[in-house]
């Protein structure tokens, strides 16, 4: 019974090394955005807001406890920030760009299959605070 446990605990230790440690490819995560209609998915959020603004945007979304970015800048026009969950530190990646006189937004989980609607829920605050 000890021998299952140990070889359970080293399982979780090494699912929460890999989470909290494998690397962020920007190449990966850094994409322009092209969609043209909200949509929810299981595991992330697109949003396109009419009238946005990239930098005051970027202002709410570094003030995110634990988020931080990985490309990108306003100037450039488009950001990709990873915010990291507080226990298990699962990252989640957010791209805004800014398209014309709007903004488009892709929040997506990394890890799993859900998100359990954290990625929309993070979405709507930061759009209730700009």
């Amino acid at each position: 019974m000890g021998l299952i446990f140990a070889v359970a605990m080293l399982g979780v230790l090494g699912l929460g090394a890999w989470v909290r440690l494998a690397p962020s490819d920007p190449a990966r995560w850094h994409q322009p955005l092209e969609f043209t209609t909200d949509d929810t998915l299981p595991g992330g959020v697109q949003r396109r807001v009419d009238g946005g603004d990239l930098a005051a945007l970027d202002v709410i979304i570094r003030a995110t406890p634990r988020t931080s970015v990985l490309a990108g800048s306003v100037a450039e026009g488009r950001v990709t920030y990873i915010t990291r969950s507080l226990v298990w530190n699962f990252p989640d990646y957010t791209t805004v760009q800014q398209k014309g006189d709007d903004l488009l937004i892709f929040a997506r989980l990394r890890f799993g299959g859900s998100d359990l609607g954290v990625n929309r829920k993070r979405v709507s605050r930061w759009l209730d605070q700009m």
